[in-house]
């Protein structure tokens, strides 16, 4: 348990830092360089990848979601909807008591008085 909070508490980290953007511009440089060396040197492909002039679909969305900062809209602030949260109590649960016979001091009862005897032969083991 105290492993998988850690590892919680460390996604959680990573996420609010931004650090999930770095990982997919990883993998876009990655995909970059794969398509680039199928037709020319890795060097030239290395160097090509990460030129500012020659960005792929992923590096332009990593670079305008870094830019706008990938907010989520403020709470109090301007929202297109409006979301409601009602609270709608369960019905109610009637339980009665269980029915019993109270003990008295002076009686005794004896248990198991409607078992049959036990087998004549006890049973033997195979």
């Amino acid at each position: 348990m105290r492993r998988f909070s850690l590892i919680l508490t460390l996604a959680a980290w990573l996420l609010a830092t931004g650090s999930h953007w770095d990982l997919v511009q990883t993998f876009g440089w990655g995909r970059m360089i794969a398509s680039y060396a199928r037709t020319m040197p890795l060097s030239e492909a290395i160097r090509l990848t990460f030129t500012a002039d020659n960005l792929c679909s992923v590096c332009e969305f990593v670079r305008d979601s870094k830019q706008s900062g990938g907010e989520a809209p403020v709470p109090g602030g301007q929202a297109d909807t409006k979301i409601l949260l009602v609270y709608q109590p369960a019905p109610g649960v009637v339980v009665s008591a269980p029915s019993y016979t109270p003990w008295r001091l002076g009686e005794t009862r004896v248990t198991g008085t409607d078992r049959g005897a036990p087998p004549t032969p006890p049973p033997r083991a195979a």
